[in-house]
């Protein structure tokens, strides 16, 4: 009996220790069964669609940071996120041949112990700088490895900057004929979308708070939840800096005009960069 149990447990070691067989790979050149679905972020598209979207002429992909942090009492930690689903969102379409990457939360958001910056409240994930711009290599490789010949990087958080202007330096392969990868620091105009709102009359008083009437309704757009709209509705704190988001359909309505004046900024940017 004892022997029969040995020899069972060898088997099922050898068969645990056996590598693993590749899965079925699938013709690369296979047509399509069903119609592809009108998207631009990869990650909601099969391999199909977006092969066949490259092979119609895009030939560009976005890659966005947001990051996970602490944004007041009303707004998510993903905060950036939203923001980005907006923006990218716009940016692709209005490209015309552009996809969008998986946005990257993970981003520095101050040390991580003892904690500062954003650390210092529970929801944050900071990561290394080193950490942040390896990640960022290894993506753009990827769509490198695809064949897309325009990777442009866009960060929605000051503190993404730096290690994306770094990255995009370092993997840039135009002078060589090669993929283009372009930073496009343009994109990141927050100071410009407020002198966009006081130019049209809407005039903030700063409350301290890591929120603003411009990202807000931004996020409206996307889902009034992720500004907690209801709850601050009941709880007689529908306001940012000062400014009514009631009706909330007139605060989507500024969101909508605010996310056309970033994406003809970012869109020009992005054409200059091509060139």
């Amino acid at each position: 009996m004892i022997r029969h149990l040995l020899v069972a447990s060898v088997a099922v070691v050898a068969a645990l220790a056996a590598p693993t067989p590749d899965p079925v790979s699938p013709d690369p050149n296979g047509k399509n069964p069903i119609a592809a679905a009108d998207e631009v972020f990869i990650a909601d598209m099969t391999w199909m669609e977006v092969r066949d979207a490259m092979r119609s002429g895009t030939d560009t992909v976005i890659i966005s940071t947001g990051g996970i942090e602490q944004n007041g009492p009303y707004l998510v930690a993903n905060k950036h996120g939203v923001v980005l689903q907006a923006m990218t969102e716009s940016i692709a379409r209005e490209l015309g041949n552009a996809l969008v990457a998986p946005i990257v939360d993970f981003v520095p958001e101050g040390d991580i112990k003892p904690p500062t910056v954003h650390m210092k409240y529970p929801s944050t994930v900071s990561v290394r700088e080193e950490t942040y711009r390896a990640l960022l290599t290894d993506i753009v490789a990827s769509y490198k490895t695809h064949g897309f010949r325009h990777i442009v990087l866009i960060g929605d958080s000051g503190g993404n900057q730096d290690g994306l202007k770094a990255v995009a330096a370092a993997q840039d392969e135009s002078a060589k004929n090669g993929p283009r990868v372009s930073f496009i620091p343009e994109y990141y105009n927050y100071g410009e979308v407020a002198e966009f709102l006081k130019a049209n009359g809407v005039n903030q008083v700063p409350e301290g708070l890591h929120d603003d009437f411009g990202i807000t309704a931004i996020m409206s757009t996307v889902d009034p939840d992720s500004i907690r709209a209801k709850q601050r509705r009941k709880a007689g704190k529908f306001t940012i800096n000062g400014i009514d988001l009631s009706p909330l359909k007139t605060t989507q309505k500024w969101g909508r005009a605010i996310i056309k004046f970033r994406t003809d900024v970012t869109v020009a940017a992005i054409r200059k960069a091509r060139k």
